[in-house]
């Protein structure tokens, strides 16, 4: 589909200081905006939860170029199940690695120049030993399903994405909109696909003009939509309009409107230093403490 461009993925973390440790000094990512919120967002953009929440968006560059983590922290939850749905993002960085090494981060080297390791909370990354590319350096998300012929009728078919690559041995199908761009890789798991309470959220942008459409289709063909078109307000910065779709493996897939999202998420030089300033604000871990409470475990 013209102009379609991959965004983000939506990871939840329980502990922000070690999740920020991991991206910005293992990664190598830049802190590109963060924001704080009194409820949840409507969209549940930070899952089933109603409280306070934080959102920190983490790339390697400006998303109008890059793909980036969006990282969702809700203050009364400090750990979330992982199930089998997030396969896997896949960068290139030498120097990951050798930060990596040097901070002691844990990495198991699967194959020739390519090393396994986790963010906090269990997420699988892997870092490709090679120097940055001129390009963004993260080069796919894969995604565990369940059916895979299904599955890729779904993203190709319905979604308008091109298949890259497929490989019958390793049970993966790879795809994108663009060559240029992150792509979205499929992975058969050869069972069901558990999602956990850590489930996250892949986000695209296409025109805001293709939004009703798209949302129309997926009516049209019975697929499941979570949340039909509606606008989202961020105080101080653009509204966005959204749809949020669910896959035949209940992924969940985010589609922004890609002329107002590319005001909102416009880089904050001042979003490393708010980030710092929330975590040392952030009293919760006291407060369960002197209360002789946990934080929940969702």
């Amino acid at each position: 589909m013209a102009m379609r461009r991959t965004l983000h993925f939506v990871f939840k973390v329980g502990d922000r200081a070690k999740t920020a440790t991991f991206y910005r000094d293992v990664l190598g990512m830049k802190i590109l905006r963060h924001e704080e919120f009194e409820e949840g967002c409507k969209a549940s953009c930070n899952g089933p939860y109603d409280g306070k929440w934080s959102k920190t968006m983490v790339g390697f560059g400006p998303e109008d170029d890059h793909f980036v983590a969006e990282l969702t922290y809700n203050y009364g939850v400090g750990e979330y199940t992982l199930g089998n749905d997030f396969q896997g993002l896949t960068l290139q960085s030498s120097q990951a690695v050798r930060n990596a090494k040097r901070l002691g981060w844990p990495l198991t080297e699967v194959e020739e120049a390519v090393y396994r390791t986790e963010a906090p909370g269990g997420y699988p990354f892997y870092l490709v030993d090679r120097e940055l590319p001129p390009r963004d350096p993260v080069q796919k998300v894969c995604l565990g399903v369940s059916d895979l012929p299904t599955t890729t009728h779904y993203w190709t078919d319905l979604l308008g994405m091109k298949v890259l690559e497929k490989d019958e041995e390793k049970k993966t199908v790879l795809m994108g909109y663009e060559d240029k761009q992150c792509k979205l890789e499929l992975q058969d798991v050869g069972g069901s696909i558990d999602h956990g309470t850590a489930f996250g959220r892949i986000a695209f942008s296409c025109p805001r003009d293709q939004l009703p459409d798209l949302e129309a289709l997926m009516k049209k063909e019975n697929q499941k939509i979570l949340t039909p078109l509606v606008s989202l307000d961020t105080p101080g910065k653009a509204t966005v309009e959204v749809v949020i779709l669910a896959d035949p493996n209940a992924h969940e897939i985010c589609f922004v409107g890609d002329e107002a999202f590319r005001e909102l998420s416009k880089v904050d030089p001042n979003g490393n230093a708010l980030l710092d300033k929330a975590m040392a604000e952030d009293k919760s871990e006291e407060w369960f403490a002197k209360h002789n409470r946990q934080k929940a475990i969702a």
